[in-house]
């Protein structure tokens, strides 16, 4: 089993800026949707689905390699890299679908809150036990802030 979780995605025109190269932000987009499958693979429903599980972004990092040109699909890799308390930082990669050289490599960490409050709060055991025999941090990934 890989230690990984990938998605194609695809890059529409209205995704490209004016020299037709993907937009610094839509790289982000394509890593949320292969969160949200990632989530769901593991049990724990999609981003809307759950009501114990609610969280905020912390934090995103991204290193821009080299650029994604005109339309067509990349492959979107992500993983659990670290499992804090109260946070969870995600490693991504996104890829050409012709070769493994990243366009992009980054962290995203995340806090798990209070729907309420919107005060930090533990994960839970169940999430706890889905994410743990995941956790993967390839030697050369980006690092995160989990706390």
């Amino acid at each position: 089993m890989v230690p990984w979780h990938e998605r194609v995605q695809g890059v529409w025109f209205d995704d490209l800026d004016p020299y037709g190269v993907l937009h610094n932000m839509r790289y982000l987009a394509l890593v949320e949707r292969t969160l949200s499958t990632m989530w769901r693979s593991c049990g724990l429903g999609g981003f809307r689905d759950r009501t114990e599980h609610a969280h905020l972004v912390r934090a995103n990092h991204i290193e821009y390699l080299r650029p994604v040109r005109g339309p067509g699909h990349v492959r979107v890799r992500t993983w659990f890299q670290a499992l804090g308390r109260t946070s969870m930082t995600y490693g991504f990669v996104i890829l050409p679908m012709d070769d493994d050289a990243p366009c992009a490599v980054g962290t995203r960490t995340v806090v798990c809150i209070d729907k309420d409050s919107e005060r930090p709060v533990p994960w839970t055991d169940g999430l706890r036990a889905a994410v743990t025999p995941q956790l993967w941090a390839p030697a050369d990934a980006p690092q995160g802030d989990a706390r």
